[in-house]
This record gives C-alpha cells, sequence and structure tokens, in this order.
C-alpha cells in the first residue's frame, strides 16, 4: 500500500457493486472507527475505557467503550439511507432515518473484554436491504446481505470488506485520516496448520469436536500426519483477521453448560457478516455441521455454534459429526476417513 492508492471513498464511488446508499454508509461506518481507533490507541490516557457500566440484552457486561461506540455508529448513521439500525447493545431494532433504504447490524465494539490489556479488538457489521418491517430487515438468511465487514483496531487499523463481488481490504492511513485499498483480491489461505478454539472448555464439549481437536494435538503421530498449531485470542475479529490473512480454522461449538448449547455468538451481528467474508474469500463457514449463510434466525439476538475459515478445514468438521460412534469414541484412535 503506497499513500497513492485509492482511498475507500475513491473505490466505493467507482465500484458498481455499491450504490450511492451504501457507500454513504460505509463511509460512516469507516469514519466513525478512524475516531474510535484514535481513542484506543490513547489507552488510559483516553479514560476509563474497559470500565464495567452494566450489561446488554444477552447478559453480556457492558465496557464503557461498547457504549460509547453504540452511541458513535447511531449518530453517524443517522445521517445516512440506514433506515433500521441493530446493535448487540440495543434490546431492539431502532429507526434511525424513516427514508432510508439499508438495515445495518452491528456489533460496536467486539472482543471489550481485551480493551484493558492491549490486545486487538473491532467492529462487525452487516448490511441489508431494508423492508417495511424492522425485525424483518435481520431475521432473513445471510445470503441476502449486500455488504458485510470488520475494522480490527490492532498496530494497524484495517477493514476487511465484501460487496459480494470477493473481498477488499483497507487500511487507516493515519496521517491522511482514510482508509486506503491495500488488497482488491483477498483470498484466505487454504495451507495452514492452525487451529483457534478455548481448549478450556474440552470436557463440555460433543464428542465429534472433541475428537477433532485430538486429532490435530495428536500431530504427525495420529490420523492427520501432522503437527498444529493451537490459537485463541477470546477476539473474534482478531481471530477473523489472522484466519483470512494467514487460513486456518476457528471454532466456537455449543457445549453442555447451560446458556452455551447455540455457543456464544450471535448471528446477526458476528456470525453472518464473517460467514459472508470467508465465503467470498474461499472460505467455508458452518454451524459446526451446516452452512450459516442458508439459515435464518429466529430473533434479533439468536446466537449459533460458529465454524469458519479455510474450506477443507471447515469441511473436515462437519465430517467428523458424520462419523459412527465407534470412529469417535477412541481418544488419538485410527479414523480411516482421515488417516491420509
Amino acid at each position: 500500500m503506497t499513500q497513492s492508492a485509492p482511498t475507500l471513498r475513491d473505490h466505493l464511488n467507482t465500484d458498481p457493486n455499491c450504490p450511492p446508499a451504501l457507500a454513504a454508509a460505509l463511509e460512516a461506518v469507516a469514519a466513525v472507527s478512524a475516531d474510535i481507533s484514535t481513542l484506543i490507541g490513547r489507552g488510559p490516557l483516553g479514560g476509563a475505557l474497559g470500565a464495567a457500566v452494566g450489561e446488554n440484552t444477552g447478559g453480556d457486561q457492558q465496557k464503557a467503550l461498547d457504549v460509547m461506540a453504540d452511541d458513535a455508529f447511531a449518530a453517524a448513521l443517522a445521517q445516512t439511507p440506514v433506515r433500521w439500525f441493530a446493535s448487540e447493545e440495543r434490546d431492539a431494532v431502532e429507526e434511525l432515518n424513516p427514508a432510508g433504504t439499508l438495515a445495518l447490524a452491528i456489533d460496536p465494539l467486539d472482543g471489550s473484554s481485551n480493551i484493558d490489556v492491549n490486545v486487538s479488538i473491532g467492529t462487525i457489521f452487516s448490511i441489508f436491504e431494508a423492508k417495511d418491517d424492522r425485525d424483518a430487515s435481520f431475521l432473513r438468511p445471510g445470503t441476502e446481505q449486500i455488504a458485510a465487514g470488520y475494522v480490527v483496531y490492532g498496530p494497524q487499523t484495517a477493514m476487511m470488506l465484501t460487496l459480494g463481488a470477493g473481498v477488499l481490504l483497507f487500511v487507516l492511513d493515519r496521517e491522511a485520516g482514510a482508509f486506503r485499498l491495500a488488497d482488491a483480491h483477498l483470498t484466505i489461505p487454504a495451507a495452514a496448520t492452525e487451529f483457534a478454539i478455548n481448549a478450556s472448555n474440552y470436557r463440555h464439549w460433543s464428542r465429534p469436536i472433541r475428537a477433532y481437536i485430538d486429532d490435530c494435538i495428536a500431530g504427525d503421530e495420529g490420523p492427520r500426519g501432522k503437527n498444529f498449531n493451537m490459537r485463541w485470542v477470546a477476539s473474534l475479529v482478531a481471530e477473523t483477521h489472522r484466519i483470512m490473512m494467514r487460513g486456518g480454522v476457528f471454532l466456537y461449538p455449543g457445549d453442555q453448560r447451560k446458556g452455551y448449547e447455540r455457543g456464544r455468538l450471535r448471528m446477526v451481528y458476528e456470525c453472518a457478516p464473517i460467514a459472508l467474508l470467508a465465503e467470498q474469500a474461499g472460505g467455508q463457514a458452518t454451524d459446526g455441521c451446516d452452512r450459516i449463510l442458508a439459515q435464518t434466525p429466529d430473533r434479533l439476538h439468536a446466537r449459533t455454534p460458529f465454524v469458519f475459515g479455510s474450506a477443507d478445514k471447515v469441511a473436515r468438521v462437519a465430517a467428523y459429526h458424520d462419523l459412527p460412534e465407534s470412529e469417535i469414541s477412541p481418544l488419538f484412535g485410527k479414523r480411516g476417513l482421515f488417516s491420509a
């Protein structure tokens, strides 16, 4: 990327997949994200950003920056053609611009538990064409998204974006105060030996998930015949960005704990937009078995198990769910389907 690289605005104004209304909404998201990046960069000098201030509708603890980001996005998007606004931090869909034609869902600040430890956090968003009914604008298959993306606030502030025709990577040029195009055809690398999962929950997982992880941990002596590395950042955006850039697979399965039967990630605000990005970059995204984008959430804050990343690895996780019980039970047992 150089200072001559097109800005986000330049690109959106010439992209045939981006009508003016959509461009306006995306530019507003980018502008707020740049402001949030500056605030995060100040750390404790910017105030107690990680201070607990309450709980959201899903029972997750809200941090001060969660609420600040939510308010900032809502205020900016109200000046655009966004009619319906659905946020992880709000109980219900709210109307921003009655004349708007778009419906935007957002996780304003993903990974907020990492604010005080200087780990990458982010923003995830999804955009649909608005319907007259506010809830129906979001309770629909992910295939109907017209745009999706995330912003990761790390050493670089980067925006990953799809308009339904591939994936674009923009990086914030801090001197110019604008996002610039860094990669116009980003794809998830197929060859990778990394998996991301919270291994502390091993005892709660289903047998297929245990079997998959057991075989990865068995390394070159196991049925996979190769060594793997495990990653876990506890920031979905950070995990996603690593996989988009480097390949691998992310797993957040449902498990036996109360409240975790469907995992903890939300379909509308997190999984559907990331699934669209993954597929547009040549990867896959499922609930462990079935394609995420083909599913319709039954409520605004619906949760789902989530597996995404390099296509062959996501497909392999699904295949473990089809194994007979005799193939799953033995620890590090020979699994003929995967011995190669």
